[in-house]
């Protein structure tokens, strides 16, 4: 059952990231999942050492949500900048 939250938090985090970094149009439902669950493996990356708060999305939680959608906007923050570095 577990899983199945880290994929619906995920989602939503992967959308409200695509929303806030302009992203939405060219990202489906499949890509806000994978930046989701891959920007809360970020987010948790950076949150523990740095802030010192521990959290998962396999339960939901509002810090959980959180830290995921912080970790999918540096996702996407990134791969903006690589893209753009390629079109030049």
């Amino acid at each position: 059952m577990g899983w199945i939250i880290a994929l619906i938090v995920g989602g939503v985090a992967g959308w409200l990231a695509s929303m806030v970094m302009n992203r939405d149009a060219s990202m489906g439902i499949f890509w806000n999942i994978v930046v989701g669950c891959v920007g809360s493996i970020v987010g948790n990356a950076l949150a523990g050492p740095l802030l010192g708060i521990q959290s998962t999305v396999q339960a939901f939680s509002l810090t959980g949500l959180i830290v995921a959608f912080v970790g999918a906007v540096v996702l996407l923050a990134i791969v903006n900048l690589i893209q753009r570095g390629r079109m030049r």
